[in-house]
């Protein structure tokens, strides 16, 4: 009996080596390019990092703003729809790290000042550069401005700017609403790609006894700004002939 039991065991161990082991095959994949339309600089490698849980082969280029994926159909969809949904301002890829701005308004005017100068240390060469670029010879601080801005989040702000009060209620104010797309590296150090830059002022201007109307102008940009460099933005004129105001921003991007 035993030995008859050893048999049918043996004859079962063999039968199941007999078997054919499945084979899985692959599933096939295809290379595939995904643009990159929105993000930019620091913001487009978190978005390459957030694409790697698909565990895909892929190759990302920023400047080309391109990623190639090399995975199965079904992941690439996936991957995707992903980049559709973080490739636009606001994402969680958009948003980063913060900046520090400090926006100074000079004022300027081509008459020559009643005394000395009050300029802080670290505006003498700004100053110095304007009298020797514009016919404007007397430059002061008008006001400055310190703003906390956030990489791929649009900041807006309403201040009201030194100056007395007319007859009537009238005073100077400045709208600001600010962009900074990304942070970026480059050989001399870190620049912020700001998408917009934009400034306007409310002045009041007397018309008669107690009266006034106000006069808009303001100044509109965009472009890189490195950290650590004082920046001169366009003159902005309109408040008396004589008169221009320049816009100074200072940056420091926040580890």
């Amino acid at each position: 009996m035993r030995t008859m039991m050893t048999i049918l065991l043996a004859a079962g161990l063999l039968h199941a080596q007999d078997k054919p082991t499945e084979i899985v095959k692959p599933e096939p994949r295809e290379a595939v390019i995904i643009p990159v339309k929105t993000l930019t600089g620091d913001s487009f490698d978190r978005l390459v990092n957030l694409l790697g849980v698909f565990n895909a082969q892929l190759r990302a280029d920023k400047n080309l703003r391109t990623i190639i994926v090399y995975a199965p159909k079904e992941v690439v969809e996936q991957m995707r729809k992903v980049v559709a949904e973080l490739d636009r301002p606001g994402s969680e890829a958009a948003i980063g790290r913060n900046i520090d701005m400090t926006m100074t308004f000079l004022k300027c005017s081509t008459k020559p000042g009643a005394g000395t100068s009050t300029l802080p240390g670290d505006l003498e060469a700004v100053a110095k550069q304007l009298r020797a670029a514009t016919q404007y010879k007397d430059i002061e601080v008008w006001d400055v401005v310190p703003l906390r801005l956030q990489e791929g989040k649009v900041t807006d702000q309403s201040l009201r700017l030194p100056g007395s009060t007319l007859p009537g209620g009238g005073f100077p104010t400045a709208n600001i609403r600010i962009h900074p797309e990304s942070v970026t590296h480059k050989d001399q150090g870190r620049y912020v790609r700001f998408e917009r830059v934009q400034i306007g002022f409310r002045i009041p201007v007397p018309t008669g006894l107690n009266q006034f109307q106000y006069m808009d102008f303001g100044v509109t940009t965009a472009g890189d700004f490195m950290e650590g460099q004082k920046t001169v933005l366009g003159k902005v004129s309109g408040m008396e002939e004589d008169t221009a105001i320049f816009v100074v921003i200072a940056l420091k991007v926040l580890d």
